[in-house]
């Protein structure tokens, strides 16, 4: 059947542009008529000499007439220049992509080609394992073969007779029903479709689909790489012909001081269940979780055929150890010199004498309380590292440090005042420490100045300046007229030019903190005394128990410098958290190193306080709770500005208190007193002592609601005496006896309703009521008590005068004889206070 089945095409007649009507039929006898208007295109036939003359008309510029209307020579020409471009741009690329092409065709073939010598690589060497497999079998049953043979003839040369008996007996029997050989061929056919059944292994899941198959398929836990691995590697050995045993790999196994069992397994590469069950053969029961001591670590390794390699918790530490400069790396660098002396003997005075600075005026009291770090230029060119630290006894931890870190000590002694408690305490420092010490007798412009006093008594502490025929140089300055400061500053130099100090700019820098403190705005930051190396901006470091990046560094004239070498004095910003001054800096590679070291070093200090503070036995922990208990403690909580304030006030309130009363400092830190600080006081009834610090608002507000006393102090001495006269206020009163007077007793009297009563003479003193009294016989005390009565006649009286006779009776004693001697008194109580 047709498409049109009878019915006309839909067709045009005529030509040209007109319409026409259409009509279409359907089915069912439905009809339309359809408007069609057609249009005939017209074919345009170029004459034969058209194409050359345009093309040439087009060269010179193209014909006026053949051009769309508005357009010149010179744009028309722009035209074809641009449609040349173009057209020479699309060749460039089609040739750019066929190259491209062609490199990825060389890429793709080449892979293939290696993807191809690699399979057959391994095809060959697949095939070499399975003819060595195969070899190996065929000899394995050959010897099998000769080795039954050689039985079987044995055997049958021994079972000959027998057969032949066997035989004789066979043949009087009738035929058996069934033939035995052909049993045992159908036990063996079985055995084999069983052996069929069993060998197959194409991950067909055969009988019911049960709810642990499905979990432990695609929908539960999926299988790790390493036994998808294992099992690929099963299947190649298998299909290879037999399982190739793997070469054991023998390990280095990095063995710390303990270990956990799973990690021990890891590290060795085994199986966390193998680890544990040698364990348990050593007798121990232990989970994959639990640690385990080093030597049974090492017992564990060696049976496993690993290497030890003992490491301690401290190696982390190893990055930063101590490097020996070679000679020609080391260039000279400027003396760090520290000022040192008893209170107000005019160090800080004398120092800015040196640097025409203003610094006193800034202390609190007039007297240094942080280690203050300054750089001074001499007339001569010379730079010289100055180190203030205080004279107050509670700055003896601040002064040690200061010591440390410095090669010359200027000892100042007044001329006025003369050597003095913390005077021979700097000595002592200075003779540790191993320095060189210039003794600056300062104060010489006083009317009261006496240098010799000052260079005499020096001689009782082995100081014997060059003026008594010794080595120590001795300079007499004046820090308000200036006077001897340019011998100073020449004996100095002269001094550092002796110990021809140098170190080595260009490696890793190296410093001492010397002072630390939060602040508001910059956080954590430390006043670092650079010792060797280059401490630069950006540089990684760990100091203490922190550890940071360099964020930025102040010189002690408040600019901000991009670096810092030997013996130059700078805060440093980035710190995560305040360290302890006098710790040591050290710059590492990474911040991971950095953070590494600073966390063992925070766990080392934890284990130590807490081995100090555990008492080791149940009899010490009792011991010390029954001495605790008749001590009062004066709790007080401790915030100053810097961390050497903050450790020196800590110091100061160990040393009040005896064995009454005690100050117990709950906590010490660095910074504005906060909210947590103001709950810790409420909850121990502490006060808080500020020191050159304040509370911040919120709590400020939570002290007043909550009771608790917020002080504040910005001289160390005034915060002393207040704790030490809160602490002697826990103190019980002394009780202390005042006699006054004694009585002879002549007779006695029995009295009814009163009892026994001794007619007494006072013989001396006065005898009260209310006084207390001791009864005497041959000068022992046997009594002790208060009267009862005291009467003058019949008359009970207060007090009876010295000569004259009375009565009296002890209140619940009645053994009293005449010739017994009353002893009466009065009790006073005494404040006591704290040395």
């Amino acid at each position: 059947m047709s498409d049109n089945d009878g019915k006309k095409t839909l067709g045009l007649r005529g030509s040209g542009s007109r319409p026409g009507n259409v009509k279409q039929s359907f089915s069912h006898g439905r009809t339309k008529n359809v408007v069609v208007e057609t249009k005939r295109k017209r074919v345009v036939v170029p004459k034969p000499g058209a194409a050359k003359s345009g093309l040439g008309s087009a060269k010179a510029g193209g014909d006026p007439s053949r051009r769309p209307a508005g357009i010149s020579d010179a744009e028309m020409e722009r035209r074809l220049k641009a449609l040349q471009a173009a057209k020479a741009r699309e060749a460039e690329e089609a040739a750019k992509r066929e190259a491209e092409e062609k490199a990825r065709e060389e890429e793709r073939q080449r892979r293939r080609a290696e993807a191809e010598a690699k399979e057959r690589e391994q095809r060959e060497a697949e095939e070499r394992a399975r003819q060595k497999a195969e070899e190996e079998e065929r000899k394995k049953r050959e010897a099998e073969e000769a080795a039954k043979r050689a039985a079987a003839e044995a055997a049958a040369a021994a079972a000959q007779p027998k057969q032949e008996a066997t035989a004789r007996t066979a043949a009087n029997k009738p035929a058996p029903a069934a033939s035995p050989s052909r049993k045992q061929d159908r036990e063996r056919e079985q055995q084999q479709r069983n052996q069929r059944g069993k060998g197959r292994d194409d991950n067909r899941r055969s009988g019911k689909l049960t709810l642990n198959q499905a979990l432990s398929g695609e929908g539960g836990r999926q299988k790790s790489l390493a036994a998808m691995k294992r099992k690929q590697e099963r299947a190649r050995q298998k299909a290879m012909g037999g399982s190739v045993e793997r070469e054991k790999v023998i390990r280095e196994v990095q063995l710390p001081e303990t270990i956990v069992v799973s990690e021990l397994a890891n590290r060795m590469a085994e199986r966390v269940a193998d680890v544990v069950k040698e364990l348990m053969k050593m007798g121990m029961m232990v989970t994959q979780n639990q640690s385990i001591d080093a030597d049974t670590a090492e017992l564990i390794i060696e049976e496993f055929g690993h290497k030890v390699v003992r490491v301690s918790d401290a190696d982390v530490e190893d990055v930063i150890a101590d490097v020996e400069d070679k000679d020609e790396e080391l260039q000279p660098r400027p003396p760090v010199i520290t000022i040192m002396g008893h209170v107000d003997h005019g160090k800080t005075s004398l120092l800015d004498a040196i640097r025409d600075a203003k610094v006193v005026a800034g202390e609190a009291g007039g007297i240094t309380q942080h280690i203050g770090a300054y750089q001074v230029q001499t007339n001569d060119g010379v730079t010289l590292s100055f180190l203030d630290t205080p004279g107050h006894a509670a700055f003896t931890s601040m002064r040690s440090r200061g010591a440390q870190v410095t090669d010359i000590v200027v000892l100042v002694v007044a001329a006025d005042d003369s050597v003095m408690p913390q005077t021979i305490e700097a000595i002592n420092h200075a003779k540790a420490a191993e320095v060189p010490m210039i003794v600056a007798i300062n104060k010489i412009d006083k009317p009261a100045a006496d240098p010799n006093k000052v260079r005499a008594e020096l001689l009782q502490h082995e100081v014997i300046v060059e003026a008594m025929s010794g080595e120590v140089q001795d300079v007499e300055v004046s820090a308000v007229t200036g006077q001897g400061l340019d011998e100073l500053l020449e004996a100095i130099a002269l001094q550092a030019e002796i110990l021809e100090l140098k170190a080595n700019p260009d490696r890793a820098a190296q410093g001492a903190v010397i002072e630390a403190q939060l602040d508001v705005g910059r956080g954590p930051v430390a006043t670092v005394l650079v010792q060797k190396g280059t401490l630069k901006q950006g540089d990684i470091f760990v100091v203490g128990e922190q550890y940071g990046k360099v964020r930025a560094l102040i010189n002690d004239k408040g600019d901000r410098v991009q670096e810092a070498g030997p013996s130059v004095p700078v805060e440093v910003l980035g710190l995560n958290g305040t360290p302890e001054a006098g710790d040591v800096l050290n710059v590492t590679e990474t911040e991971a190193q950095a953070r590494e070291i600073a966390a063992y070093r925070e766990q080392a200090a934890k284990d130590k306080r807490a081995a100090a503070g555990a008492a080791t036995t149940l009899e010490q922990l009792m011991q010390k709770a029954k001495e605790d208990e008749n001590v009062a403690e004066l709790p007080i909580l401790v915030k100053a500005d810097v961390q050497g304030s903050a450790e020196a006030i800590v110091q100061a309130m160990e040393k009040i208190g005896n064995d009454e009363v005690r100050v117990r400092v709950l906590h010490s830190g660095v910074g504005a007193i906060t909210e947590t600080d103001v709950g810790l006081a409420e909850a121990s009834g502490a006060p808080i002592m500020g020191f050159n610090v304040r509370a911040n608002t919120p709590a400020r507000n939570s002290a007043n609601q909550k009771g608790v006393e917020i002080r504040y102090y910005s001289v160390i001495y005034d915060l002393v005496d207040d704790v030490k006269a809160a602490a002697s206020g826990l103190l019980s009163a002394e009780i202390k006896e005042n006699f006054i007077g004694y009585a002879q007793i002549k007779d006695v009297f029995k009295v009814s309703n009163v009892g026994k009563v001794a007619g007494c003479l006072v013989t001396e003193g006065v005898a009260r009521r209310s006084a207390g009294v001791r009864l005497l016989r041959d000068n022992v005390v046997i009594h002790e008590g208060t009267l009862k009565t005291l009467k003058r006649f019949k008359d009970e009286v207060a007090e009876v005068q010295s000569g004259q006779e009375c009565g009296m009776a002890f209140e619940n004693y009645d053994d009293i004889r005449a010739g017994d001697v009353i002893e009466i008194f009065e009790r006073e109580e005494v404040t006591r206070t704290l040395d």
